[in-house]
C-alpha cells in the first residue's frame, strides 16, 4: 500500500511538472504533436492494471492515463485528442483507454458508478462534478480528481486540458469498480454490478428507483429508450419533455422535474407503480403511461391508436433485452 501511494505521488509530481512547463499551443500544432505521439483517437493499448483490486492502483491508473492528455486543447463537443476535446470528452477517453465504458455527457456521467460523500473521502481516480451555470439547473462539468484538492480537467474554450484545482465540487462519484472484473468480461461500471443494464446510461437509478418502487429496472430503462433515446432534453411535438418524457401536468401532478434524470426516473418509476396497481398489467401500465389512464380506462383495454400499440410493444421488447 505504501508503495502504491508513493506511486500516486510520483505521477502526481510528474503531471504538475508538466502542467508547469507546458504552454498553449495552436490545435493545428497539437495535432502533429498527438500523431507523433500515437495520439489518434483510437483506444490506447491494454493496460496490466488490474481495476478495482481495492490498494490504489486503479486510482493511479486512471491518474497516469489522464496525464498524457495534459495540454489537448479544450474543444466543444470534443471527443478526439488529435483536434480537442471537452471536459466529458477528456473522462469519457480516459475511461474508455482503461477498458471501462462512460457516457458521453457530464450530466450522464454524474449518474455512474457510487456517490462519494465529500471531498475528504474522495481517491485519485474519481469523477468531481460541478453545476456552473447560473441559468440553467444540473451537472455542466467534470473532472477527474488526483488527489491533494487537485484535478485533471479540460476547463474551457482557449484552455488546455490542464491541473487545476478541485474547489468545492457539486458530486462526486466513483466508477471504478469494487472488484476486479472477471477475466474476460467487459470492465464497464455496470458490468462489474452484474447488472443486466451493462452499458445502459442511469443504470443506478433505474436500478435504486426500481427497487424503491417494485418496478424492473430493465423496464425503466425500456421506456426511457423508446421515449427519448436516453436523452434528458428531448422534447417531443406534443411538449413531453426530458428522458421518461412526461407532458406537463403529469410531471406536476407527481412533483417531479422532467429535466433532470434522477427525478424523471424517480417519478417515472412511481407513476408506472400506480398504473400496474390500477389496470393489473404491465401492457396496460405501459398504454396508460402513453395514452393516459383515462383512455385506456374508455377503451377496457390497450387503446386502438398505432403509436400507443407501437409503444407497448417497443417498451416490452427491449425490457426483455435488458432483463
Amino acid at each position: 500500500m505504501t508503495a502504491v501511494q508513493g506511486r500516486i505521488a510520483e505521477i502526481q509530481n510528474r503531471i504538475l511538472m508538466l502542467s508547469a512547463n507546458r504552454t498553449s499551443s495552436t490545435s493545428a500544432a497539437w495535432s502533429g504533436a498527438a500523431a507523433a505521439a500515437g495520439l489518434t483517437g483510437t483506444a490506447a493499448a491494454g493496460t496490466s492494471t488490474s481495476l478495482g483490486a481495492g490498494d490504489g492502483s486503479a486510482g493511479a491508473a486512471v491518474v497516469a492515463a489522464a496525464s498524457k492528455y495534459l495540454g489537448v486543447p479544450y474543444a466543444w463537443g470534443g471527443t478526439d485528442p488529435a483536434s480537442g476535446l471537452d471536459c466529458s470528452g477528456l473522462v469519457q477517453r480516459v475511461y474508455k483507454d482503461l477498458g471501462i465504458d462512460l457516457p458521453r455527457t457530464s450530466a450522464q456521467q454524474a449518474t455512474s458508478g457510487t456517490p462519494v460523500a465529500s471531498l475528504a473521502e474522495a481517491r485519485p481516480g474519481d469523477l468531481v462534478f460541478f453545476d456552473n451555470s447560473s441559468s440553467r439547473a444540473g451537472i455542466d462539468h467534470v473532472g477527474i480528481y488526483i488527489g491533494d484538492g487537485k484535478m485533471i480537467a479540460a476547463p474551457q474554450a482557449g484552455d488546455v486540458v490542464k491541473v487545476q484545482s478541485v474547489g468545492n465540487p457539486d458530486l462526486i462519484r466513483r466508477v471504478l469498480p469494487d472488484t476486479p472484473a472477471a477475466s474476460g468480461a467487459p470492465a464497464t461500471a455496470a458490468a462489474a454490478r452484474g447488472s443486466g443494464l451493462a452499458g445502459v446510461p442511469y443504470s443506478d437509478l433505474f436500478a435504486a428507483a426500481g427497487a424503491k418502487h417494485g418496478i424492473e429496472p430493465g423496464l425503466l430503462a425500456a421506456v426511457a429508450k423508446t421515449e427519448s433515446n436516453f436523452s434528458s432534453s428531448a422534447v417531443s411535438a406534443a411538449g413531453a419533455t426530458g428522458l421518461m418524457q412526461f407532458m406537463p401536468a403529469t410531471a406536476r401532478g407527481l412533483g417531479i422535474d422532467p429535466a433532470d434524470p434522477a427525478s424523471a426516473i424517480d417519478g417515472a418509476a412511481r407513476y408506472l407503480r400506480q398504473l400496474t396497481d390500477q389496470f393489473g398489467s404491465t401492457s396496460l401500465a405501459l398504454a396508460a403511461y402513453n395514452a393516459g389512464p383515462g383512455t385506456v380506462s374508455r377503451y377496457g383495454g390497450v387503446p386502438p391508436y398505432g403509436e400507443t400499440q407501437s409503444f407497448v410493444t417497443k417498451v416490452l421488447t427491449a425490457a426483455e433485452a435488458y432483463s
